[in-house]
């Protein structure tokens, strides 16, 4: 066993230690455990922070004390995937350790926990603490709590955007004009982002969009856009793909673009926390990053939606008008409905074929879907300055330019074109049919959400449920309101249980 001992280098106290190999990620944080006897030696407690040092490579990582010695004996550190890789160690190998105050990041998190403003100074810190590792989960977690509880003004939001743009990497396409647009969530479907992108790019213009996988939807733009291409792409290769299509439908996630701000919307899942400073940040953040110069925001209004009542939609649009002028981004804001799903598949496949059969211009493309993606590419094409913008999207959608142009994202991003009716479906699935005859009043978009979450959706790509019938159709007894699709007969089962025990569709 190796025996830890105490030394003096440039007037510090440090202690050497034997990596111990956790073989555990620890999700981008660095952390370290080390044994309660060595502990007491620096006089170190949980969430103080050390320098692991070796060679010339050195981190700064949290403290997490073992009290069992099985765990990590005396003379080891535990260390993560990230720190070994961080530092270039293997288990067995000897690093050095010292104490290192706390960032000044942690008084100013302590400061907004105390309801006072953040200049812009102390917000770029936090942030680029962040981004460093620097700052614990935990500590993020009171960071989002604390704005959360106390909000931020226009500043702190604007201070807080440029942060998070300015700590991760940008796309410079150098045009005069970049367009994007962003959904605020909470319909199941909903997939306009896939018909409106090559719209846009078939006509001329330059749209980079980056998007989201799915974290408590059935799926996410990404995880449709999977379905056809790869869509975890570097930033020199999105680059690329939008110089030759003047589009691209990827990942955000996959690149360093706003990456502060996706360990924030880590420690903002578990509660739901959704501050409106810090979702005004998030969204604007992602368009700057990527230069966007026109914004097209979509809020969803309903009872299962993020945005339940006009009054908040009327509310966040003002934010957003606002903090668009500020930065200079021009914005334009709109109202949809949010009352139910737009389009009849609901999951990662279902919605690609959806999408498909609408860019090629196929009767059984869903109209709703169509309907709202034309009316947002339209006043995307009136933000650039084009003349009758209506009729110009039409025209590409119907022309079989826009499913040229997807077909050639496609192609550029990785994949190939894919025929949607030989997409295949899911081994088992089942029919949920009407009870009553009568018209449909009520669609649950949480309900929906569950139904195809529990068939295996998104992780299962197949998995999902497909819609036969709207708010406002008649239906007779015995008609097929929806399919469930699953890969798996058990998580078929517990789909369809959910759907027997919860009125996923109302009938009057």
């Amino acid at each position: 066993m190796y025996s830890s001992g105490i030394i003096v280098y440039g007037g510090v106290k440090m202690i050497v230690l034997k990596v111990k190999d956790v073989d555990i990620s620890s999700g981008g944080y660095f952390i370290a455990i080390i044994n309660q006897e060595d502990a007491r030696k620096l006089d170190l407690f949980a969430l103080d922070r050390i320098k692991i040092r070796k060679g010339r490579k050195e981190i700064v990582a949290a403290v997490d004390i073992a009290e069992s010695k099985k765990a990590v004996p005396q003379g080891s550190i535990g260390l993560f995937e990230e720190n070994l890789a961080a530092l270039k160690v293997k288990g067995g190998e000897k690093v050095s350790i010292s104490y290192v105050e706390k960032p000044d990041s942690v008084s100013f998190i302590k400061k907004k926990l105390d309801g006072r403003h953040l200049s812009e100074a102390e917000m770029r810190e936090i942030i680029q603490d962040t981004v460093n590792n620097k700052l614990s989960q935990i500590e993020l977690s009171f960071f989002v709590s604390a704005c959360y509880t106390h909000g931020l003004n226009m500043d702190e939001t604007i201070s807080l955007t440029n942060a998070i743009v300015d700590t991760g990497d940008q796309l410079d396409l150098k045009k005069s004009v970049v367009l994007d647009k962003h959904c605020s969530g909470g319909v199941p479907n909903n997939r306009t982002t896939m018909i409106i992108v090559p719209i846009i790019a078939a006509a001329g213009l330059t749209i980079p969009k980056t998007s989201s996988r799915s974290i408590t939807s059935p799926a996410g733009t990404a995880d449709t856009m999977e379905v056809l291409a790869p869509v975890t792409l570097p930033l020199y290769k999105m680059k690329r793909v939008i110089k030759k299509t003047n589009g691209c439908i990827v990942w955000g996630g996959s690149m360093s673009l706003a990456a502060a701000d996706d360990k924030m919307i880590k420690v903002r899942h578990p509660l739901s926390l959704d501050p409106t400073g810090l979702l005004l940040a998030s969204i604007i953040s992602k368009k700057k990053a990527v230069n966007a110069t026109h914004v097209l925001i979509d809020l969803p209004i309903g009872n299962d939606s993020k945005i339940k009542t006009k009054k908040q939609a009327e509310n966040l649009k003002n934010e957003f008008m606002a903090i668009g002028k500020k930065i200079r981004m021009k914005m334009h804001v709109i109202f949809t409905d949010g009352s139910q799903p737009i389009g009849n598949g609901v999951g990662p496949l279902l919605e690609a074929r959806d999408v498909l059969w609408i860019l090629k211009c196929d009767k059984r493309g869903p109209k709703d879907l169509k309907r709202k993606a034309l009316h947002m590419a339209h006043l995307l094409l009136e933000m650039a300055g084009k003349n009758s913008g209506s009729k110009l999207a039409k025209h590409i959608l119907e022309s079989g330019k826009a499913y040229e142009k997807m077909v050639e994202i496609i192609k550029e991003q990785g994949g190939k074109e894919v025929d949607p009716d030989k997409m295949e479906l899911a081994d088992f699935s089942f029919n949920v049919r009407a009870q009553r005859s009568g018209r449909v009043r009520h669609m649950n978009n949480l309900f929906v959400t569950k139904v195809a979450r529990i068939a295996g959706a998104p992780k299962d790509k197949r998995a999902g449920i497909y819609l036969y019938t709207h708010v406002g159709n008649k239906v007779k007894k015995g008609d097929v309101l929806y399919t469930i699709y699953s890969d798996n007969k058990e998580k078929l089962r517990h789909s369809v249980k959910f759907a027997n025990e919860h009125k996923v569709i109302g009938i009057d």
